[in-house]
């Protein structure tokens, strides 16, 4: 081996191990950062101030959209949580997009729906056509639902955006299901500081082996399967402590899809979701940041420890491939669109922390995660690494990002107590260590075939993924 081949892949070998270091003592500090806000959220909880905000008249309404496409194993449970959600004034609208299974139909049956019609107004602007609007017989202010073609999400929430009568918009999957009390959780930021939030997110947690009952989730307890057990796991470390530490420093960039209240005469302002990306909730985050920071605007957009929407995770290879794949495509165009924040200390906090954060460890983290796992072998193999050291990096590395994951586990169950069994509790923590072996790997391969599509802009599909909806039999056995 030449003398250039072996510094080329010591430098290489020793970049890749200096990668993983920051990577998990960012995560680390988010950690503690994340930590230190959920101290202060306990300190607030016991003068939380929900029941005030639910009895005064100056609670904004919310309109919550559910944009729909062949949900029918899960569309009946999810809008029964919704109507039902304690809130003084909120109305649920359904997009139908174009469903070909029975999703409409389970909905006509079982909250009696009549056709009625609507004009709908072109705040911003759509797609495919709207074939018919329905209410329930009874009860017509609480529910809407919309037939339309099949345009896309993008296209759904856009006409859920025109047909939406309150103020506050709350955008959520059609496969989630809602805390009764999420929207006041989410609300109380607008209710304590109307003139400057703008946006709220909440947590999102995994209903893979828990137990719904009338659109509640009643029982607690980790799925059955592995893969959605490492998602658990997965779940609580990016929401609960990635997205509060970047909430608590000002840098929050990412409202999932399934949980995100916005103000809606800014997202119309800004011209509604947009079409030429699969991220289209994370972009709308990102262009708010934008817009509002170019005005010197002062604003917030915060994430909610409290408000929890509960979704299904993948429970095969195949469907979580597909999903990453997406998410990490959505990302590269995000990252594409607002190229301009990137280090730009115009953007504050998320053009100097967040973008470059997002752009270094999220959308290249594939690339330099599969470079490592050939060429520190390669670099072993050919002498141009010490074994000893290589290894004993690579398990320190990985005990650290397994120390950070069960970390913001236990943390996260010692203040919100959300598994009701301690062998849940160890099944996390085993599920933990397990998320380095072979998930990781197979997650990064995902990942960079959507940072791929992305380059080549390669038409994008949803791709369909096969639900159980939420059931009394989604409990334990």
């Amino acid at each position: 081996m030449t003398e250039a081949l072996r510094v080329l892949l010591q430098a290489t070998d020793l970049l890749v191990l200096v990668y993983f270091a920051v990577l998990n003592s960012v995560y680390a500090a988010l950690v503690i950062i994340g930590s230190a806000e959920l101290a202060a959220h306990l300190r607030r909880e016991r003068f939380s101030g929900l029941e005030e905000i639910y009895r005064s008249p100056l609670t904004r309404p919310v309109s919550v959209l559910i944009p729909a496409h062949n949900e029918s194993a899960g569309i009946i449970e999810s809008v029964r949580a919704m109507l039902s959600l304690r809130y003084p004034e909120h109305e649920v609208v359904v997009v139908d997009d174009g469903s070909t299974d029975d999703t409409f139909e389970r909905l006509r049956e079982e909250y009696d729906l009549v056709e009625i019609p609507m004009v709908v107004p072109g705040d911003v602007p759509t797609r495919k056509p709207i074939n018919s609007t329905h209410v329930p017989r009874l009860r017509q202010d609480r529910l809407v639902v919309v037939r339309k073609d099949n345009g896309g999400k993008t296209d759904a929430l856009n006409v859920g955006l025109n047909v939406a009568r309150y103020p506050l918009v709350c955008m959520v999957d059609a496969d989630g299901i809602l805390d009764p009390r999420a929207l006041l959780w989410a609300a109380k930021p607008f209710a304590d500081d109307p003139l400057r939030v703008v946006a709220t997110g909440g947590v999102v947690r995994l209903a893979n082996g828990c137990t719904v009952i009338a659109g509640r989730v009643v029982d607690v307890r980790m799925p059955r399967r592995w893969l959605a057990r490492i998602q658990v796991v997965e779940y609580l470390r990016s929401f609960l402590f990635g997205r509060t530490g970047w909430s608590r420093i000002g840098g929050l960039i990412v409202i999932s899809g399934a949980f995100g209240v916005f103000r809606r005469d800014l997202v119309v302002n800004s011209g509604g979701l947009r079409y030429d990306t699969v991220g289209e909730d994370a972009e709308l985050v990102v262009r708010l940041h934008h817009e509002l920071l170019r005005r010197h605007a002062d604003y917030r957009i915060e994430f909610v420890g409290e408000p929890i929407a509960w979704t299904e995770a993948p429970e095969t290879f195949k469907v979580l491939g597909r999903q990453r794949k997406r998410w990490h495509r959505g990302l590269a165009e995000i990252m594409s669109i607002h190229r301009k924040m990137i280090g730009n200390p115009r953007y504050r906090q998320v053009g100097m922390m967040s973008m470059p954060f997002y752009l270094l460890f999220e959308l290249l983290a594939p690339i330099v995660e599969l470079a490592g796992l050939i060429l520190i072998p390669a670099g072993i193999l050919l002498g141009a690494v010490n074994v000893d050291f290589a290894w004993q990096f690579l398990l320190l590395a990985y005990a650290y990002a397994t120390l950070v994951t069960v970390s913001s586990m236990l943390i996260e169950e010692i203040v919100y107590h959300r598994f009701n069994r301690t062998s849940d509790v160890v099944v996390a923590a085993i599920a933990a260590v397990l998320e380095n072996i072979g998930y990781r790997q197979f997650t990064a391969w995902a990942r960079l075939r959507g940072l791929w599509a992305a380059i080549r802009q390669h038409p994008a599909t949803w791709g369909e993924m096969t639900r159980r909806g939420f059931t009394e039999a989604e409990s334990h056995r």
